[in-house]
């Protein structure tokens, strides 16, 4: 690759306006920007992004912020690699960095003084609540007008904007496709309501039995923390109304795996006695006994795409007034079903 000596030496200036040229710093003479433009491109040479970073006054990092909880390997949970390995692409490709911070969850956290440090250009927040200490913090961000988005968590502020799945949609195919099997009374075992995913859920579910003109019963409603673990000791409440029980939903495949663990160890065999559903269609749905019907969550593709958004919201063109820097940004990508043994009778699998 083309060094900027040999850009400068090609264009007749010194290195020094190669750099400021590049950079976009300072005033420069036209003719002296487009010599140095034609010779950059006539070599192909490439700024490099770090350096460029470092000119303009910035970090050329984009921060990731996740909840630190203690004994929990965030890394090794489907949702958070997908996520994560999504926006680790985008900002590969952009040039650009990424730095992994951590907050306690349900807690204020100083998002602001990140962006006053220059530790980072932008942030990116993951696995965020609708607690107000949390909710407090992030609106902070929003009425500063700093470049962020949140990943697969909503709030009725319209200036916070976010990337997130279409879970209403979703855990209304998982439901449906339990009632279309003949089963009326469906349980249903969710994660925390402090997660906007979580009360989309609920509602996909609600939905979906007043399609039938079923009653919601508050009874077959259970509550995880997206674990294995709470979905294994959800099954010894959901045992206590087996009698009342066709079929149960989950709101995420490691809760309904759980689940599925403790029905078989109390001797509930599944889907022979009670079909389950799950949810994420994470890489154990398809390896478990049996294998797990769920819906699919594109994380992955939620992931690149807050961050894509996010660093084109950094270009000088969405600076000076372009429609990507408008307040209100959200978006919500599409969820899917995808059938396997665990919700079909002996018949139709």
């Amino acid at each position: 690759m083309a060094s900027r000596k040999e850009v400068a030496d090609l264009a007749g200036v010194s290195e020094a306006t190669v750099s400021r040229v590049l950079n976009n710093v300072g005033p420069i003479k036209e003719e002296t920007r487009r010599k140095v433009l034609e010779a950059a491109d006539r070599l192909g040479y490439q700024l490099n992004a770090i350096a460029s970073s470092f000119a303009k006054g910035r970090s050329g990092n984009i921060g990731v912020v996740l909840p630190h909880v203690p004994k929990v390997r965030l890394f090794s949970t489907f949702y958070f690699s997908e996520i994560l390995s999504g926006i680790g692409e985008a900002v590969q490709e952009a040039g650009m960095g990424l730095l992994l911070l951590y907050r306690e969850p349900g807690a204020e956290f100083d998002y602001l003084s990140l962006f006053r440090t220059s530790r980072i250009d932008a942030c990116l927040v993951l696995g965020a609540t609708s607690l107000p200490e949390e909710e407090r913090s992030i609106s902070a961000m929003a009425d500063s007008d700093m470049p962020f988005y949140v990943i697969d968590q909503k709030y009725e502020n319209p200036g916070i904007p976010s990337v997130l799945a279409d879970h209403v949609q979703g855990s209304y195919l998982a439901a449906k496709h339990l009632l279309d099997r003949g089963h009326r009374s469906i349980g249903f075992l969710n994660g925390s309501p402090h997660y906007s995913n979580s009360r989309d859920r609920l509602e996909g579910y609600r939905r979906a039995l007043r399609e039938r003109d079923i009653p919601f019963d508050e009874r077959l409603l259970f509550e995880g923390n997206y674990s294995r673990k709470s979905g294994f000791e959800a099954a010894e409440a959901i045992l206590r109304v087996l009698d009342r029980l066709d079929a149960v939903a989950c709101s995420n495949d490691r809760m309904a795996i759980g689940l599925i663990q403790g029905l078989k160890e109390a001797g509930v065999p599944v889907p022979g006695r009670l079909p389950v559903i799950g949810y994420d269609d994470s890489d154990a749905a398809a390896f478990v006994d049996p294998p797990l019907s769920t819906v699919r969550v594109p994380f992955y593709e939620m992931g690149k795409l807050a961050a894509e958004r996010l660093m084109r919201e950094l270009s000088p063109a969405a600076k000076a007034g372009g429609s990507e820097a408008e307040a209100g940004r959200i978006e919500i990508l599409p969820t899917s079903l995808v059938i396997r043994q665990s919700s079909l009778t002996a018949k139709e699998s």
